[in-house]
Order: C-alpha cells, then sequence, then structure tokens
C-alpha cells in the first residue's frame, strides 16, 4: 500500500483520526480534511512524528460542492490521485421524533448522506485513475436497526448503506470496491456528547450512562476506534479485493447477518 494517497474526512478526532492514523502507518500518503484546522494539525503531526505523511485540508465542508471540490483538487495536486477515500464526516444529534425539527433533520443528512454522495462523486474519477481504488462509508450500526430518539442519523446512515450497495453493483465490474463499516457504540466524542445528553434528560451519572450504551454491545463494552481503524484497513487492502457493498458491523455482536 506503501505510496498510494488515502482521503478521510472527519480526521480531526474519534474514528476519523484512528484511520488516518493506521492508514499511514500502513505505508499510505493521508489527506485528512475536516472543518477545524488545529485537529487536523494535531493528527497531522502525529503522522509526521511516526515518519508518515499527511497534508491538512481544513474548512472542508462535505454539504458544499466547492469546498469539495477545492480540497480534492488540492490534495490530488500535492499527493497524487487518490487511490482509498473514506467518508467518515458525520453528526449524531439526538431528540424525540416530535421534537425533531426540519432544521436539524435537514443539516444531519446533509452531512451524513448527502456529503458521503458529494465527496464520493467528486473523488470517484481520481479513484478510478489510481487504480484497485477503494470507498469504504463510515456508517453505523444505526444504518443496520433502529435506535430511538435518532430518526434523523438513522435515516442518514441507513442511507449511506444503501447507496454503498447502489454503487458498489454499478462499479463492480471495474477494480474499485465500495464498503461501508458499521461501529455499534464507540468510545469517541459523539458518545461523550450522547452521556451528556442522557445525563441531562435522565439524572444518570456519566458513568452509568456509559455503562447504559455499553450494555447494547454483548460484549459488554464499547468499541473502539482502533477496531474500526484495522476493519477499514483490511478493506483498503488488496485482500479485500473480492469484497464490495458490504456493511461490516464493528459492534461485538450488536447486529448480526
Amino acid at each position: 500500500m506503501a505510496q498510494r494517497h488515502a482521503f478521510v474526512t472527519g480526521a480531526g478526532s474519534g474514528i476519523g483520526r484512528a484511520i488516518a492514523l493506521e492508514l499511514s502507518a500502513a505505508g499510505l500518503t493521508v489527506t485528512l480534511a475536516g472543518r477545524r484546522k488545529a485537529p487536523l494539525e494535531a493528527v497531522g503531526a502525529e503522522i509526521e512524528a511516526a515518519s508518515g505523511s499527511a497534508l491538512v485540508v481544513s474548512g472542508f465542508d462535505v454539504t458544499n460542492e466547492s469546498s469539495i471540490a477545492h480540497g480534492i483538487e488540492s490534495a490530488i495536486a500535492a499527493s497524487g490521485d487518490i487511490a482509498v477515500l473514506v467518508n467518515c464526516a458525520g453528526e449524531a444529534p439526538s431528540a424525540p421524533f416530535e421534537k425533531t425539527d426540519l432544521a436539524t433533520w435537514n443539516r444531519v443528512l446533509a452531512i451524513n448522506l448527502t456529503g458521503t454522495f458529494l465527496v464520493t462523486q467528486a473523488a470517484l474519477p481520481a479513484i478510478r485513475r489510481a487504480g484497485n481504488g477503494r470507498i469504504v462509508n463510515v456508517a453505523s450500526t444505526a444504518g443496520l436497526t433502529g435506535y430511538g430518539y435518532v430518526a434523523a442519523y438513522c435515516a442518514s446512515k441507513h442511507g449511506v448503506v444503501g447507496m454503498t450497495r447502489a454503487l458498489a453493483l454499478e462499479l463492480a465490474r471495474t477494480d474499485v470496491t465500495v464498503n461501508a463499516v458499521c461501529p455499534g457504540f464507540t468510545d469517541t466524542p459523539l458518545i461523550d456528547k450522547a452521556i451528556d445528553t442522557i445525563t441531562g434528560k435522565t439524572g444518570r451519572t456519566p458513568d452509568e450512562a456509559r455503562a447504559s450504551l455499553a450494555r447494547a454491545n454483548p460484549q459488554g463494552r464499547l468499541v473502539t476506534p482502533q477496531e474500526v481503524a484495522d476493519a477499514v484497513l483490511w478493506l483498503a487492502s488488496e485482500r479485500a479485493t473480492a469484497i464490495t457493498g458490504q456493511a461490516i458491523p464493528v459492534a461485538g455482536g450488536e447486529v448480526l447477518g
């Protein structure tokens, strides 16, 4: 995988950060894309300290076509055609269905689903040129089942899974594979926000709230970002050439089949 170029959205923290570090450790040059400059630069510094190569593309808004085009063009100019695209940018606000306003609904779908569509569409010509291209979308177990109080998030991630499967079939006779990883509750800043919401609404302590989320996993724990990154690295490798159109849970057995 050395000398290949990976483009990772949402790379400044959590799962995106872990994926970027893992791909770099495997020898890829990694473009770190996201809205906030400081976290991206911190991840870039980690990569460079480990003798890797990273490019920071800050101000990257997955809901804005001009921002996407500029970021991808800059990345290609600096590091060559994108061989591996990882769509990880996402948002997961929670509210009862009847209190989910249209602005929240539209924002979540714009970032999680339409953003994945726009970035993939913009990057696909370069991925085709690179050869043995890989597209990996970070969905969620929420894209395979339902959860209360996150209707917009569930809808967006179901959409990501559906789009993954459709594009995989369109590209099946090429050398580009398209897959999704579907993490369960993962120990990231998104979970920290969920815990804050639970404690604020239920009066439970943060430890109690965290334990309640961990119980959703039959292994009785939260998934780690590294475990998701390991799955992404496999899908990005030549060892996964026959794997396409899949939505792979990384969830300790929470979702089966």
